[in-house]
């Protein structure tokens, strides 16, 4: 989680939050563990070509680099052979 988003969440969400739901207990109010960012590939699968331009978007987005992994083994219903990039950020 990115400090500013912490630091919004705790100084104005949390109140917000806390009055909406009627909550006394502070520790009662939900709180942000994770956030995940998942990106469909489309046609990225069979052509690696299109893949560098979702990944400079997704860098853009997220402030982060996502981690593209290869395929281990080749699944003919997928349409990917071993070793192409596929997902997983």
């Amino acid at each position: 989680m990115a400090a500013r988003l912490k630091e919004k969440y705790h100084k104005e969400i949390k109140q917000a939050l806390k009055k909406e739901l009627g909550l006394d207990n502070p520790m009662a109010v939900p709180e942000l563990k994770k956030i995940v960012v998942n990106m469909g590939l489309g046609e990225a699968t069979q052509n690696t070509k299109l893949l560098d331009p979702l990944v400079a978007d997704l860098t853009a987005i997220v402030g982060q680099k996502p981690v593209t992994t290869k395929a281990k083994k080749s699944i003919a219903a997928f349409r990917f052979a071993r070793a192409c990039r596929l997902g997983r950020w």
